[in-house]
């Protein structure tokens, strides 16, 4: 395979966006580089892979650049011989699947900015941060009330579903960035240290980039 036909994850080794596209990659066992953003807070589209939103996961390929971990993955997906069975944000047609692939990526991008916010100096005492705290734990609870029930009625005959990758990279993400500690939550602990057997998730474990 050839360097343009080689597919490039843009990211970070520390980022849960980016650790769902690795995951998927894994996976999926399509041949790939990481290509590392060195500085997070650069307003430069050019280190992003050319995203105007200055986000992370870009896919670079010899079709194009794809923004964003549902994206990227979903094109890793196609790239895949054989395809496995992905279960999809949009196959998730009852409400309890629904939100709780709604709640999980709010979590996430509320993760985010509570991090971006600290990073930046802000004040962790504003009443923005403490609504975005109180957003998030609300969003713990329920997930942790409906997860179960929510992980048990995918299809069986999956062999991944965004679903989960993007609950385990929520997961394991709010206690390695000392966020949120995880133990009071005894549902998504089971179901972290299940996901956690898979190969692809040991491989893709988080760390600051050097």
């Amino acid at each position: 395979m050839s360097a343009l036909d080689r597919p490039v994850i843009i990211g970070r080794s520390s980022s849960h966006f980016t650790r769902i596209a690795r995951l998927f990659a894994a996976e999926l066992r399509v041949d790939h580089s990481f290509q590392v953003l060195r500085d997070l807070l650069s307003t430069d589209p050019a280190d992003y892979g050319g995203n105007p939103a200055l986000r992370i996961p870009v896919l670079k390929t010899s079709r194009g650049a794809w923004f964003g971990a549902l994206n990227v993955s979903r094109e890793l997906w196609r790239q895949s011989h054989p395809r496995p069975r992905v279960v999809w944000p949009e196959d998730l047609d009852v409400p309890l699947l629904a939100n709780v692939q709604e709640l999980t990526l709010q979590a996430m991008a509320t993760e985010v900015t509570l991090v971006m916010e600290k990073m930046a100096g802000g004040g962790e005492g504003t009443t923005h941060a403490l609504k975005l705290r109180k957003s998030l734990l609300n969003m713990m609870a329920w997930l942790e009330e409906h997860s179960s029930a929510a992980l048990a009625a995918l299809p069986p005959e999956r062999d991944l579903s965004y679903l989960e990758v993007t609950l385990y990279c929520l997961v394991t993400h709010l206690e390695f960035r000392d966020v949120l500690p995880i133990a009071p939550y005894a549902a998504l602990n089971r179901f972290r240290q299940q996901f956690e057997q898979r190969p692809s998730a040991r491989d893709t474990a988080f760390h600051f980039d050097t």
